[in-house]
């Protein structure tokens, strides 16, 4: 081994804490040096979050066309050219990537393209992208090389060339038959904007429910979305085989409800997790233990069993959102500059992209029972809020979980606008407010934010 370039932080991997952390750090005058080996900013603006939300809003605006009539507007002639869609997302993205760019040479963090992997506590060996390699040493390392889609060894899965997010977001044309494996996220996303650029489009979930974490108003309420949408969905469907090759023609075998089941479709995307990247990364060699789950295991403050190495994002088992990676960053960064700062007690907020949006913060109705949690129950329809009928978006709910002290436990909305109301709740949560603080505020009309008023005027006393 060659002797090692020193640096005060060496991070590998280039996503939402990593980059925060570099320019960050660097700014202030510490020497840092970013190993990445494909995608600059990571996988949110390259391959996930804003792809799949600038394709997502390219689907609305479908919506809007085919709903023209509704709004005294004659849209006439019209078709999805998906390789435009495609062109709006790819140039979004080298915009973005642009930016990541100049962050970099700005902060005066060190940017390296190659793939990296631990020789030696502490020492990152890098193997350039054009060519040579280095050799790495930091006073404190950061993992942050994220996770992927999980593709299961399911036989003839693999074989069948199923696409995942990123191979999706990519397509120049518009499947006949996209067959989605999987109802979180990712798959209930992709289904319904695949479904509005025009394909047929069934979901197969191995659950009872789609979202089946969630509370089942929630789950039927997405269910009757599908299918006023005509997005066909299997449920409870443990997957036996795959035969077939996605893009041609691909068949799922397997049972419903313990009868035989084939499913049939042209294209065939994989959503159904993660799985976090840790493979050929020399964990041993550093001295970085997993957890049964095959995460990096960390403590509260993001430390791993090896001195000096810390891990962030999807690596660390962390929720998998980006707005959680940026607060991995802060705890690091706090925790690198004296100062105490944990990941226990956060107040994790989420957003599910279809039309409407599901936002949820706190506790759901579920997680209260199960840990025995009394709360009173504020729920009221989207049609009584005014701003979602002059939208004529009232399909959803809003409900809200109020605890013995007045406080707010849990919101979730399901409609127009849903993840922008949520951080109005979530605010208060944070700050420990009463409902009431809401309930009285004088909130602009007509807005959908102003729902919340009429939210936590219906709670009972």
């Amino acid at each position: 081994m060659s002797n090692p370039e020193e640096y005060d932080l060496v991070i590998l991997g280039s996503g939402e804490p990593g980059k925060y952390l570099a320019w960050t750090l660097a700014a202030e005058g510490r020497r840092v040096a970013v190993v990445e080996r494909r995608y600059v900013g990571g996988s949110c603006p390259n391959i996930a979050c804003l792809p799949s939300k600038n394709v997502i809003r390219s689907a609305k605006v479908a919506s809007y066309v085919r709903r023209g009539a509704q709004f005294g507007v004659a849209a006439g002639e019209w078709s999805i050219d998906m390789a435009a869609v495609r062109d709006r997302k790819r140039k979004m993205v080298a915009g973005l990537v642009e930016v990541h760019l100049a962050r970099f040479k700005a902060s005066g963090a060190e940017l390296i393209m190659g793939e990296g992997r631990f020789v030696a506590p502490r020492t990152v060996e890098v193997a350039l992208r054009d060519g040579g390699e280095r050799v790495l040493r930091g006073e404190n390392v950061v993992i942050n090389t994220g996770s992927r889609a999980t593709v299961d060894p399911t036989p003839g899965l693999r074989d069948a060339g199923p696409l995942t997010h990123v191979e999706a977001l990519e397509l120049d044309h518009v499947p006949d038959h996209l067959v989605v494996l999987g109802g979180g996220y990712v798959g209930l996303e992709l289904a319904q904007t695949f479904r509005r650029f025009g394909s047929q489009v069934t979901v197969v979930e191995r659950n009872p429910t789609l979202i089946h974490r969630e509370d089942s108003d929630v789950s039927a309420a997405m269910g009757q979305l599908f299918a006023d949408e005509g997005i066909a969905v299997s449920t409870d469907t443990a997957l036996d085989r795959v035969t077939g090759t996605s893009g041609r023609a691909v068949q799922l075998h397997g049972t419903r409800g313990g009868a035989g089941a084939v499913i049939e479709g042209s294209h065939l995307l994989v959503a159904a997790g993660r799985t976090p990247n840790t493979g050929g990364v020399g964990l041993d060699v550093a001295g970085v233990a997993l957890d049964a789950r095959g995460y990096v295991t960390v403590d509260e403050r993001l430390r791993t069993t090896a001195a000096g190495v810390w891990a962030v994002g999807d690596w660390a088992g962390s929720p998998q959102f980006t707005h959680i990676g940026f607060d991995d960053f802060r705890v690091v960064r706090d925790n690198l500059t004296g100062v105490s700062r944990v990941t226990t007690g956060r107040l994790v907020p989420s957003c599910l992209f279809t039309d409407p949006e599901l936002a949820r913060v706190g506790l759901s109705e579920r997680e209260a029972t199960e840990r025995g949690i009394p709360y009173r129950l504020a729920r009221i329809p989207m049609a009584a809020v005014l701003r979602a009928r002059t939208l004529s978006e009232t399909r959803g709910f809003l409900k809200a979980l109020i605890g013995s002290d007045d406080r707010i436990l849990g919101f979730t909305a399901f409609g127009a606008e849903a993840g922008e109301v949520m951080a109005v709740v979530q605010v208060a949560m944070a700050a420990a407010l009463p409902y009431t603080a809401l309930r009285d505020a004088v909130l602009t009309h007509p807005t959908v934010a102003e729902g919340l008023v009429m939210l936590f005027s219906s709670v009972p006393s």
